[in-house]
């Protein structure tokens, strides 16, 4: 018999669904993975950098396993990213640059947007996980019982969950730009030395880039208007920099692969910032 502490500490059985869900996520986008690099006609330097970076996201997985076990409520957006652009990092490997995609590769992507769609699904329309996904971020606290590390609410208004979810989705720009930039450095290995100039301002924005984010997001979340029209402004460099890149150092095959995936963060991102507009912002705490 469950004594009443064992009893309050034990997770729902839809939180402990998701992170078994999430964990068979992590290894099927490695598995996925693994077939179309197999089943590729041509295994050269930009798919093994495309490859690795979609690989990293079952560790973006297992981190947002994390989030839920602790009940954080930056997994839903977190989620909801990761999930998007899974699915778009698996999809332009999956299609081949000639002829018909093989069919374990099929296979395996069907069946990685369907795990991915049930993992949105979940973070979004599950009440047992709305009502445990509640926590702060522990952080350093100083009181009159003295200096402990615990969760403590945050110190600005909470923030609106479209904020949350523009933040998240903005903070993938940069490695939505770098991943193409590194392989247009292929170009210059194989003497395509005029393309130089352009792959390093390609890495410089894309670097460049997470600092602007970071800046934007911060004051995003302190509910500052011009921070969401900054971060507008921000996301429409970034395309404007990075698509006529893709086209121009990786052709039409590298706009869509390369360039879907930005878009779709980008979009995610804006409509974020407008919906959160429309919310009315929330006391500050008294």
């Amino acid at each position: 018999m469950r004594t009443a502490a064992e009893t309050e500490i034990r997770r729902p059985s839809a939180v402990r669904a998701l992170t078994a869900l999430l964990a068979v996520t992590a290894a099927a986008t490695v598995v996925v993975e693994v077939l179309n690099w197999w089943y590729a006609p041509e295994q050269g330097f930009g798919l093994a950098v495309r490859t690795g970076w979609a690989m990293l996201r079952a560790f973006g997985f297992l981190l947002l396993i994390g989030h839920v076990r602790r009940g954080r409520t930056v997994a839903r957006p977190l989620g909801l990213i990761l999930a998007i652009t899974t699915v778009f990092a698996v999809g332009r490997l999956v299609v081949p640059r000639q002829g018909v995609p093989p069919l374990p590769g099929l296979l395996g992507f069907a069946l990685l947007t369907a795990l991915c769609a049930t993992v949105v699904w979940l973070l979004y329309r599950s009440p047992a996980i709305a009502g445990h996904l509640v926590r702060h971020r522990s952080r350093l606290v100083i009181d009159r019982s003295g200096i402990s590390w615990r969760e403590a609410p945050p110190r600005r208004p909470e923030a609106n969950a479209w904020l949350l979810t523009s933040r998240v989705a903005a903070f993938t720009y940069s490695p939505l730009m770098l991943v193409p930039a590194l392989v247009a450095t292929a170009g210059i290995l194989d003497g395509r030395l005029l393309a130089v100039p352009a792959v390093l301002l390609w890495l410089g924005a894309g670097i460049a880039t997470s600092y602007l984010v970071l800046f934007c997001t911060a004051f995003l979340l302190r509910g500052k208007r011009w921070a969401g029209t900054l971060l507008i402004v921000v996301t429409v460099a970034v395309l404007a920099v990075d698509l006529p890149l893709c086209w121009w150092l990786l052709g039409v095959d590298g706009l869509v692969r390369d360039g879907t995936p930005l878009v779709a963060a980008a979009v995610l991102a804006v409509y974020g910032v407008r919906r959160a507009a429309r919310v009315p912002a929330p006391a500050p705490p008294t």
